[in-house]
């Protein structure tokens, strides 16, 4: 994991923040235990909270859940992480991102709160988050778990309304274990007992253990393929809860993977029993839905004036083989009419082999070594590794020498895409200057 990039006004507290601990990731709960009692308990004073981990999908789970709650005119808290563009964007308050001088004096309150004792950068945000929330009414508060989920910063909620864990895969490794079960192992220990856990599709490996944990809490499960299910439909998509089939159009954001996406939320969005979230809600929020760099079509910048009207330029945060695995089945389903070059950059915690090996019928890689980024694995090395999985590749400079050996490379050829992908660090960094 590497550290955030410092926004104007708040971020010279942000980064003082950085130094509070000499490690940058330490799951434990007793400094948050701490700290939030020196605060007064802020995570007792939210709003109902939805309680979301997994690998793959939090942040579209989430997206899908605020737009359609808000499309029934609720009042919606939402935290996620990491930010892609500026640090407010982690905190949104009924609906808004938090203001620059609001976060700076909870940042502030927080700071002096610690008193000078070692607290990862993660924890006291995430305490000053939760001082927002217990400050601003609304109706819900969307939680998105950080890292793991037993020992994340963000599992101080005793009983949360609901919680739902997204697809498990192989992971951050170095924090969460080196096994599927040890993964899903740390991904459970948000359940809460007798609460409702909604889950999504998962290895046998990792829903063994997630039936297990809620077993021994007696938390109800809703399971993917066992009480719900979705699917594309010619028209949009299909969501078979218990003896209800919902008809719905099809999700704003796209890809396969965003059906399931969108079921899950709809299923945990109906699970909320204190709110009367009906098909048409549903429905307004799959088509207002907005999350930025999952297969998100960029339309200008310095890449789109580099390249010829005809071409496309997309962008994808995804960062681990089954997100490449989910980007290569949207290419085989939906771009198979043009060629396809990727714009790479990658971080050191991530599996640029596995990720690499995922993608087919690439026409090449442009490697990128992350700018500002200390963490960024070399484009010499991201080179070697898309050899490696069989793929034409190619170190370059930055986004538009990246463009200008693409486009030298088609040599006149007919209209191309380039997938800008690899990291949500560098899908900021790309947002910064194209969103």
């Amino acid at each position: 994991m590497s550290p955030p990039k410092a926004d104007p006004g708040s971020g010279q507290t942000l980064q003082r923040l950085l130094t509070l601990h000499p490690k940058l990731v330490d799951l434990s709960l007793g400094r948050m235990h701490r700290i939030l009692a020196a605060l007064g308990h802020p995570e007792k004073h939210v709003p109902p909270a939805v309680h979301v981990t997994g690998t793959n999908g939090k942040g579209s789970v989430l997206a899908f859940m605020r737009a359609m709650l808000e499309a029934a005119g609720l009042r919606v808290h939402v935290y996620t992480s990491p930010h892609l563009v500026h640090f407010h964007e982690r905190i949104r308050l009924a609906g808004e991102v938090i203001a620059e001088d609001h976060l700076q004096a909870i940042l502030d309150e927080c700071e002096h709160a610690n008193a000078g004792e070692e607290i990862t950068f993660f924890e006291i945000t995430t305490a000053a988050a939760f001082v927002a929330f217990s400050r601003t009414p609304a109706d819900v508060l969307l939680l998105e778990n950080g890292l793991g989920g037993r020992l994340d910063a963000t599992n101080v909620i005793a009983r949360p309304a609901l919680t739902a864990i997204t697809p498990v895969s192989m992971d951050h490794q170095q924090f969460l274990g080196n096994t599927l079960a040890e993964i899903a192992t740390e991904k459970a220990g948000i359940i809460k007992p007798h609460v409702r856990c909604v889950v999504g599709p998962q290895h046998p490996d990792a829903m063994d253990v997630i039936v297990a944990h809620a077993d021994a809490k007696e938390a109800p499960l809703s399971m993917f393929g066992v009480n719900w299910r979705a699917h594309a439909t010619e028209d949009g998509m299909e969501v078979e809860h218990g003896c209800e089939v919902l008809t719905l159009p099809a999700p704003a954001l796209p890809g396969a993977h965003q059906i399931i996406n969108a079921g899950h939320a709809v299923v945990a969005a109906r699970s909320l029993s204190n709110f009367v979230i009906t098909p048409d809600h549903i429905a307004q929020g799959l088509l207002s839905v907005d999350w930025p760099a999952r297969l998100q079509h960029l339309t200008h910048g310095p890449v789109i004036d580099t390249v010829p009207d005809s071409w496309e330029v997309w962008l994808d945060g995804g960062h681990n083989p089954d997100a490449a695995d989910a980007i290569n089945a949207y290419a085989q389903a939906h771009w198979t009419d043009q060629p396809l070059h990727l714009i790479c950059g990658m971080i050191e915690s991530k599996d640029p082999a596995g990720y690499f090996g995922a993608l087919k019928n690439i026409a090449g890689v442009q490697c990128i070594t992350i700018p500002d980024e200390k963490a960024a694995i070399g484009a010499g090395d991201l080179v070697r590794y898309a050899e490696a999985a069989g793929l034409k590749a190619a170190p370059a400079e930055n986004l538009e020498a990246a463009a200008h050996a693409i486009l030298d490379a088609a040599a006149g050829l007919k209209p191309a895409r380039i997938l800008i992908c690899g990291s949500l660090y560098f899908a900021g960094h790309v947002l910064k200057r194209h969103g």
